[in-house]
């Protein structure tokens, strides 16, 4: 029986708002500043993973996005940690962080590297916080782009489902800058066509880019 790659489920975080498949399951204040509505996300939904907190922004998004997926698609945890990869992109890199810390090198008379705020200046790290967590350690990568690219997405995530070993790939969008943000994580997997949702959750571009803009 042929195989084909499926899109599983998917979280968004954008707007202040929390939706799993679709669903909201989170909302706060549209005036609130995006540290603390990460801040509320984490209590909200008992994580407990204290090093949450030293995190910068860029890499508390895509924890979180991350973590919620995960946690809705238990099945994630049941394959070998090589065999799940990761995916990600955005446009504006690590700048939120770059600038936090140019911040502190700016003015020589007040010269203070910050080497916590220093970790965060490439936005693969927020990948390598993800792993940590979930002790993943497939291929991973991060690209830079100047919007949300479903091809490039759709291109990469398959091949690495046809030349390495993963089962499973998280992918998608994770974007911050100042207090802009959006972030889209999917779980792609590979599952028998009986088993497949529906065409709507086949993984390919049209269909990747329809969940994304909902």
């Amino acid at each position: 029986m042929s195989e084909r790659l499926n899109i599983s489920g998917f979280c968004k975080i954008r707007n202040n708002n929390v939706f799993l498949n679709g669903d909201p399951v989170f909302s706060d204040s549209e005036t609130i500043q995006v540290n603390q509505f990460l801040k509320n996300n984490y209590r909200h939904f008992n994580i407990n993973y204290p090093k949450f907190f030293k995190m910068d922004n860029l890499s508390k998004l895509g924890f979180l996005t991350a973590e919620l997926l995960i946690n809705q698609h238990p099945q994630v945890k049941s394959i070998y940690p090589e065999q799940t990869g990761i995916v990600l992109s955005n446009s504006s890199s690590s700048l939120d962080t770059d600038f936090s810390f140019y911040d502190t090198i700016k003015d020589s008379a007040n010269y203070f590297p910050g080497p916590a705020v220093f970790v965060y200046t490439l936005p693969n790290i927020m990948i390598g916080e993800i792993c940590i967590r979930h002790k993943f350690t497939g291929e991973n990568v991060f690209f830079v782009s100047e919007q949300f690219n479903p091809k490039l997405i759709f291109h990469q995530v398959q091949y690495l489902f046809t030349f390495s070993n993963i089962q499973c790939c998280i992918t998608g969008w994770v974007e911050l800058f100042n207090n802009n943000y959006d972030s889209f994580l999917c779980l792609i997997e590979k599952v028998k066509d009986n088993e497949a949702e529906n065409k709507n959750s086949m993984f390919d571009e049209v269909n990747l880019f329809n969940i994304y803009k909902k």
